[in-house]
């Protein structure tokens, strides 16, 4: 499987100061590149490799490197947002949610954003607070009910993992989506 983050289509904001993209709400639709997203999905499942955008998470910008992804028989799209978008959802043959605490989603971040993008706790807290808590209940918590198959994000992944295997297993159709 090749698996397409949707965290690294975020717009690019290389044209605002660092002060201005700081200020913007990465957690709501309108900050992701949607339609490059979906051309490089098209791409995939045509069989042809893309060159993903890599985002630096510090500074809030692409980086002016890509990573290349090559196509596979499933292609993963994960993120917060996947199942926001109409067209995803219409191309995607399992369509999975991942349901957790929100306190458990802040202790989660905050692991993840200062080991692997160089973000202060601090910060990581403030953006949960004001943007990541309310667009999640307000974007996110909605697409629930277009997933297929919802997993606890607190369960064992071993047992998450049989989930989605014996899903896949059972439908004909997961060539790539």
């Amino acid at each position: 499987a090749c698996i397409v983050p949707l965290d690294a289509y975020y717009r690019d904001l290389s044209a605002l100061t660092l002060e201005e993209r700081v200020r913007c709400n990465f957690d709501e639709p309108a900050a992701f590149d949607w339609p490059l997203l979906e051309t490089h999905l098209d791409a995939l499942a045509r069989g042809q490799a893309i060159e993903m955008p890599a985002y630096d998470f510090a500074i809030h910008t692409r980086k002016p490197e890509s990573v290349r992804v090559a196509p596979r028989r499933y292609i993963i799209v994960e993120g917060l947002l996947a199942l926001w978008s109409e067209k995803l959802r219409a191309i995607s043959t399992l369509r999975m949610y991942v349901d957790l605490d929100p306190s458990r989603c802040l202790s989660r971040r905050e692991q993840r954003d200062v080991a692997e993008r160089g973000r202060s706790v601090e910060s990581v807290r403030k953006q949960f607070a004001q943007t990541v808590a309310p667009m999640a209940e307000r974007y996110v918590a909605p697409t629930k009910r277009y997933a297929d198959l919802i997993i606890r994000g607190d369960a064992p992944l071993r047992q998450s993992l049989h989930e989605v295997l014996e899903r896949l297993n059972a439908s004909p159709s997961t060539s790539s989506f």
